[in-house]
């Protein structure tokens, strides 16, 4: 198990991935993936219990993840390489054609780590669920894990399957929502106001916890709390804090940068703020 410090060294070139993988294709979204990378490097490096290789699709005995917030798959693919997936130098071939990292995971060039398709947002939670139900029909006591945008909330589906994971007391699912209050076409608060997700999740028949999704200690506490917390009849949701574009001073707190690639001299000027620790692809 990964310490405080090795996780914050694998985060950084999580982040200098990102950057250069949308970079090199002048595509892709870095803001999301920024912000979401303590999230992702703590999940595959501290918390969950799984084999990388070789992969297995329906994930019998392991814990499994599913993206629900395709769009940020740069951190996805990086922490799937890193935590052995699929060969590092890969990454190289991010968005180009007939390649297994399209810009939204998919599924039919078989890449490892990859159990669903996201790009249409607000499917996730209702496969994760399905899962989690196979599990326990199995007598699996591993958990499932989802991650979502707090943009993707405004899709309908999520509030019928939260709806349907209470009803069902589907209490093996820890989900979270990256809270960063920016969705392509400006604040959340302004394009369809959330209200008190707290207060809605809690109605739905939920756990709630909440955290700083950008201070790994408080994320490595957040995901063991919730786990301590399965199994008592309830589904659990975190709440997570974060700052879009998280690393890199001019792209922080503004929604430009969900879906935009930094040029020549915003990458230099990014790679600056975030120095190699364990090896650049």
């Amino acid at each position: 198990m990964a310490s405080i410090h090795d996780l914050q060294r694998i985060a950084t070139q999580v982040r200098r991935d990102i950057l250069r993988q949308v970079h090199a294709v002048n595509s892709g979204h870095p803001g999301g993936s920024l912000g979401c990378t303590e999230f992702l490097t703590a999940l595959y490096f501290h918390q969950m219990r799984f084999s990388a290789a070789p992969f297995e699709m329906d994930g019998v005995n392991q814990d499994v993840f599913f993206l629900s917030n395709g769009h940020i798959s740069p951190v996805f693919y990086s922490v799937l390489a890193r935590s052995g997936h699929f060969p590092i130098a890969e990454l190289a071939t991010f968005r180009k054609i007939n390649t297994r990292l399209q810009g939204h995971p998919t599924t039919h060039e078989g890449l490892p780590g990859v159990r669903i398709a996201s790009g249409s947002l607000g499917q996730g939670l209702s496969v994760a669920l399905g899962a989690a139900l196979s599990k326990k029909l199995n007598n699996d006591t591993h958990l499932v894990y989802s991650l979502h945008g707090d943009g993707e909330l405004q899709e309908g589906q999520i509030w019928e399957a939260a709806m349907y994971a209470a009803a069902n007391k589907v209490d093996n699912i820890i989900s979270t929502v990256d809270v960063n209050g920016q969705q392509i076409d400006g604040s959340t608060e302004k394009v369809l106001s959330l209200g008190n997700l707290r207060a809605k999740f809690e109605a739905f028949g939920w756990m709630v916890f909440e955290m700083n999704g950008n201070a790994m200690e408080e994320v490595i506490a957040g995901l063991e709390n919730a786990a301590a917390h399965t199994g008592k009849g309830k589904p659990i949701v975190i709440l997570m804090k974060t700052e879009m574009g998280m690393g890199v001073d001019f792209m922080m707190g503004t929604h430009k940068w969900h879906g935009v690639a930094p040029n020549d001299e915003q990458l230099s000027k990014a790679l600056a703020q975030l120095p190699e620790t364990i090896g650049d692809y």
